[in-house]
């Protein structure tokens, strides 16, 4: 059977460390990077799912986090990692789906806002599924009212997408407070009454994403 241009295989990672992921982040990169020559039907378009013990981590705005304060947030027993995504200051831990889609543009649009917004979208239409009327904003992300209840970091090199989304489905939203995570002033959404655990939000996810592309994703772990 011939695997559509588009095909996303969907790979669930539990709950994870975040070095961990970023490990099985760049095997799947390399397998990419692997494939450029390679006819789009076999390239390795992958969708991981997790969770996070509760980490921080920062993108390649670094200067407003020197070293100092990441001790200050190693100290209240959370991890600590800079990384090469996009964006701000920002808190993962249990209770959130955690998404890395690692995806070659070229099989669908070479286009990084194309991309961010179809990131959204997928979130909006996935939060709909529970009642809860989402929608976007200027800034990056999806919210609820005034409370942002989705954060979008990405990192696209060679057109090969990594790093992603954290949605809040029902997190702890006092690590929040240590912060000014995303550069956002207003505050978070955690959805801890009408949200559901991560794994059926991933569930839903998956839904909403095949929906989205208009063929299924297929599902290998």
């Amino acid at each position: 059977m011939t695997i559509p241009r588009s095909a996303i295989r969907v790979v669930n990672l539990g709950r994870i460390p975040y070095g961990r992921a970023l490990q099985v982040q760049q095997h799947y990169i390399r397998q990419h990077l692997d494939s450029l020559t390679c006819p789009p039907d076999q390239r390795p378009n992958t969708l991981l799912l997790c969770e996070h013990r509760p980490v921080y981590t920062i993108g390649i705005r670094q200067a407003p986090y020197p070293t100092e304060e990441e001790e200050r947030l190693k100290g209240l027993g959370a991890d600590f990692f800079r990384t090469r995504r996009g964006g701000l200051i920002t808190f993962h831990g249990p209770g959130q789906l955690v998404c890395y889609p690692i995806l070659n543009l070229g099989c669908f649009k070479k286009s990084v806002r194309w991309y961010v917004c179809e990131l959204e979208r997928t979130v909006i239409n996935l939060c709909s599924r529970f009642g809860i009327k989402a929608s976007t904003s200027p800034d990056t992300g999806v919210w609820v009212g005034d409370n942002k209840i989705c954060a979008i970091g990405i990192h696209c090199g060679r057109y090969i997408t990594s790093h992603g989304l954290a949605l809040n489905c029902n997190t702890d939203l006092t690590w929040f407070e240590h912060v000014v995570p995303c550069g956002i002033v207003e505050g978070f959404s955690s959805r801890q009454h009408g949200q559901p655990p991560p794994h059926t939000a991933a569930l839903a996810l998956r839904i909403s994403a095949e929906q989205h592309a208009g063929q299924p994703l297929c599902q290998i772990q």
